[in-house]
């Protein structure tokens, strides 16, 4: 009996210290997570929020934002009937929403400068601390230029600085775009940046990781994956194919392992043809791609980013340059493969390849560049949102004003669908949640 007793007063005992902590908790630390959710909330409105799927505009409305995802979207009516009293209120009058655009061929790391030599004096003269620093000014541009997710497809000589730049936007150091990074890329020995430089310099850093053979291009990926790569980058060819089919089948095969993608440099026939047969997942530039290289990428599933604004850029501020019987056709065999790619169906997915610091943040020139080409201005905006979001990997997080997804937001002003130039204007950027730019700031309250 007297145990019985004892055991009751220990667990009252048990209970009212479980209570005192309680109340405790809640004097020091507040209330639960649950009851503070309001205090995340914010509500959007404009005057039509773009559905890049159908290709339509929901009018007069809302975005419930929780946190850093989509709770709701569609009218206003509908949508203030689940928002609380307390949320914070951006009102962007008339603008047009559409969601954070992606661009999937960046180099954040790259400012190459002007001059003879420029890759080679790049590397020479710049630490790689300095160029993670460079790239971190590069990532702001882009995210403020509305780009609120890149692939970056390898740091152009910076090792893995791309990796400490995904780490530290993620982290909240500094500002910028979600990332996906390649690191080093991988390249044939010989066969890519710098070209010219002496033989007696057998350490002089190179653009890429240079390999030769299965077994050199197997440890590559190994090392790339372990140093935190998310994708892998492979050149299959230069001014004509290098790597073999054997080589990139064995970078495919290692990556897949592990769940990353592999992005090919290719610009030639035969090039484009050996990647896509080794299994690569999308195509960098494919300039000279023909019928039968886009046949076998569509019955692959394998996306084409043509990266077409720094073309476009060049032949801008030099027009001379694009005169000869060489450049012109050039040119053309791009716009008939861009032609060609729209009639056999291949995916598109953004990427305006930028390697100076004047290209930076000029990203969603490309998207007009493609409307150049045949691409409508819609085709245009799936290929930097919703066919960007699954090439990248990430389609149930980024690429649509959707329920569940992260809200990352731009806004312009007037119809993109109408002018794709509106996209190089951003007035609003946000990212998971947060303001980024707001250039009506006065309306939020």
């Amino acid at each position: 009996m007297r145990t019985e007793c004892l055991s009751n007063r220990l667990e009252r005992t048990r209970m009212l210290g479980g209570l005192l902590s309680l109340v405790l908790c809640c004097f020091l630390f507040g209330p639960p997570a649950l009851s503070q959710g309001s205090e995340n909330s914010k509500l959007l409105r404009a005057a039509q929020v773009l559905d890049v799927r159908t290709g339509t505009y929901i009018k007069g409305a809302a975005i419930y934002v929780e946190g850093e995802r989509i709770k709701a979207v569609g009218p206003a009516a509908d949508v203030l009937k689940q928002v609380p009293a307390s949320a914070q209120v951006i009102d962007l009058g008339d603008a047009t929403v559409l969601p954070g655009l992606i661009d999937c061929h960046t180099h954040l790391m790259a400012r190459i400068p002007d001059g003879p030599n420029a890759y080679a004096v790049n590397l020479l003269t710049k630490s790689e601390a300095y160029r993670a620093l460079e790239g971190a000014s590069n990532a702001r541009a882009t995210l403020e230029a509305g780009f609120t997710t890149v692939r970056d497809v390898e740091s152009e000589g910076s090792g893995y600085a791309d990796v400490a730049l995904r780490d530290a936007i993620n982290n909240g150091l500094v500002e910028g775009p979600r990332m996906r990074v390649a690191t080093r890329g991988i390249a044939a020995v010989g066969q890519y940046n710098p070209f010219g430089v002496s033989p007696d310099l057998a350490d002089f850093p190179t653009g890429a990781q240079m390999v030769s053979g299965s077994e050199d291009a197997r440890r590559a990926v190994r090392e790339q994956i372990g140093h935190g790569a998310d994708l892998i980058k492979v050149y299959a060819d230069w001014n004509y194919p290098t790597l073999t089919v054997a080589e990139m089948q064995v970078i495919v095969e290692e990556a897949h392992k592990a769940a990353r993608k592999v992005a090919a440099h290719a610009t030639t026939v035969d090039g484009i043809r050996n990647a896509v047969l080794a299994g690569v997942d999308s195509i960098e530039h494919g300039h000279r791609a023909d019928r039968a290289d886009l046949e076998l990428m569509k019955s692959k599933g394998v996306y084409l980013v043509p990266t077409l604004s720094g073309t476009d850029a060049h032949i801008a501020k030099k027009p001379e340059d694009w005169t000869s019987a060489k450049a012109k056709s050039y040119l053309e065999a791009i716009r008939q493969s861009m032609v060609m790619a729209k009639q056999v169906g291949v995916k598109i997915a953004d990427g305006s390849d930028p390697a100076t610091a004047e290209r930076h943040g000029k990203n969603a020139e490309e998207l007009e560049s493609m409307t150049r080409r045949g691409l409508t201005p819609l085709e245009a905006i799936r290929a930097a949102t919703s066919s960007a979001a699954d090439l990248i990997g990430w389609p149930d997080d980024i690429g649509a004003v959707e329920s569940g997804k992260f809200a990352d937001l731009i806004a312009v002003q007037g119809d993109p669908i109408v002018d794709i130039t509106l996209l190089q204007h951003i007035k609003f950027v946000m990212k998971g949640g947060r303001v980024v730019k707001n250039d009506s700031a006065a309306n939020m309250r």
